[in-house]
């Protein structure tokens, strides 16, 4: 059980990610952060492909609808309803007094359920129409999810409550735990599976009969997943650890070990092994959950590194955190972000083929060494109110002048 080091970056959260759902087709992915966004993600370019701005505080909860769509859940208790392209949602749904904190898609993709710390759970129809309200937990609601046959919904909660609730309209099974619980997620036959404020991981069979508990972490486990073959569990605790558990066997096989921080949110590939993880340091990372090795980077050191010609510039390293949404020649184009080849001298939300915010438009910054500059100081919310760059500073005087050399060498015009 020895601890193994994280790979596969994708940077472009300006706040801990508190939320990531991985696409069926493993090709995508979206995370949900502090920072008040959303990013859509190639996977298989490991880069960002859109940053979603839409709620007024964090990102708690994520979804993927399907191969054009995506939910998200926000801290100000409204979920926006995404399709690929489009910098604005198709629709939102209100209901909810306090903020929701976990999304799942029913199987047959015709219904959303969203948990809320208003105590309740609400069944929205995406063809539109009235939302259900499921009410009986006495505290915040922490996690749900539906079986994998569509008839029953599986919430947890705060107050120490698994409930199964049959979506037939009959009477919901409550189970009381020892502990308060932060998560839930289910087996493909149905085996729950609850991360507990005491760092255990609960398992429960839809009858509602415990079936055992393995102890995980000496702090609360905040985010658990069952691989979709059913045979490991990831269960996230807030130190920074993820465990890795048979749930045969009910024992731990590995340790992930990141940053020393909370790790709130875990989610599996198709492959059953590779594993993302969103946490505090604003990192999406990837892992194999079997062995620790490298999948693939984000910032990889070989001819698919878009700064490998900058090799021991600091500003260069610097840099490093604006990949996934930026590209530095005009060959590359637009990603989440708008290139940045020729930036100096051109005025803000100008530049041909890229969606700015309305807000910026109206703004009248020329961008130089200075005005550049001064965006990291203070940040981009401050500087530029209404962008949809997430926020992030650079605090260190010396940090942001070799950024300023770097992206002077790195942008200019041929």
């Amino acid at each position: 059980m020895l601890p193994t080091a994280a790979h596969a970056q994708l940077r472009g959260h300006g706040g801990p990610v508190r939320a990531v759902a991985i696409g069926s087709n493993g090709q995508t992915a979206i995370s949900g952060s502090f920072d008040t966004s959303a990013i859509r993600w190639s996977l298989t370019r490991n880069a960002a492909e859109e940053v979603l701005r839409f709620h007024d505080s964090a990102v708690n909860a994520v979804a993927i609808i399907d191969a054009e769509r995506q939910a998200t859940g926000g801290e100000d208790g409204k979920i926006a309803i995404w399709r690929n392209g489009n910098p604005v949602p198709e629709h939102s749904l209100e209901g909810h007094t306090a903020p929701i904190v976990s999304l799942a898609i029913s199987p047959d993709g015709n219904t959303i359920a969203s948990a809320s710390w208003d105590r309740s759970i609400r069944l929205w129809p995406l063809s539109g129409g009235e939302a259900r309200v499921l009410n009986g937990h006495d505290q915040n609601v922490n996690g749900v999810v539906f079986t994998r046959d569509g008839k029953s919904l599986v919430s947890a909660s705060y107050d120490a409550t698994i409930r199964i609730w049959p979506l037939d309209q009959g009477e919901p099974i409550v189970v009381t735990l020892p502990t308060p619980l932060n998560a839930v997620a289910v087996s493909p036959e149905g085996e729950i599976a609850a991360g507990g404020a005491d760092g255990r991981v609960y398992l429960l069979g839809l009858d509602g009969k415990q079936r055992g508990e393995i102890q995980v972490a000496d702090s609360p486990i905040i985010s658990v997943a069952v691989s979709p073959d059913g045979s490991l569990i990831a269960a996230a605790s807030i130190r920074g650890s993820v465990g890795i558990l048979d749930r045969k066997d009910r024992k731990i096989l590995r340790t992930l070990v990141g940053p020393g921080l909370p790790v709130w949110s875990v989610a599996f590939f198709g492959d059953s092994k590779t594993l993302l993880t969103g946490g505090t340091d604003r990192l999406v990372r990837r892992w194999d959950t079997l062995t620790g090795d490298q999948l693939g980077s984000a910032v990889a050191n070989g001819a698919d590194d878009p700064l490998a010609a900058f090799a021991g510039h600091r500003g260069a390293e610097v840099y490093r955190a604006c990949v996934a949404c930026h590209t530095l020649s005009p060959d590359e184009g637009n990603r989440a972000g708008p290139t940045l080849h020729g930036i100096f001298g051109r005025r803000i939300a100008t530049l041909p083929g890229y969606n700015f915010s309305p807000a910026l438009k109206q703004m009248n910054i020329v961008w130089t060494r200075e005005t550049v500059a001064e965006l990291f100081e203070k940040g981009p919310m401050h500087y530029t109110p209404g962008t949809k760059m997430p926020e992030q500073r650079i605090t260190s005087a010396d940090d942001r002048n070799a950024l300023m050399d770097f992206l002077e060498k790195a942008t200019a015009k041929k």
